[in-house]
């Protein structure tokens, strides 16, 4: 599952980390890695960039960055 498709205030898994980019290199040290899991919080108007939580952390990205991570839902 794309980021494109998750909701609000939901819990999911990153199931896949796509680390060619150095942005998304620099996520996974704070944590978002496979087996973490994630919830989707807030975005800024336009929706650039979303806030996630991690590990109790909230954490901006840009969609971009986004892209590179693929997700399932908690179960």
């Amino acid at each position: 599952m794309k980021f494109v498709s998750l909701e609000y205030g939901q819990k999911y898994i990153i199931q896949h980390v796509d680390p060619s980019e150095t942005g998304v290199q620099r996520l996974m040290t704070l944590g978002l890695v496979e087996g973490a899991e994630i919830e989707l919080a807030s975005s800024a108007l336009g929706g650039d960039p979303i806030e996630i939580r991690v590990f109790g952390i909230a954490i901006s990205l840009r969609r971009e960055q986004a892209d590179h991570f693929v997700f399932r839902p908690v179960q």
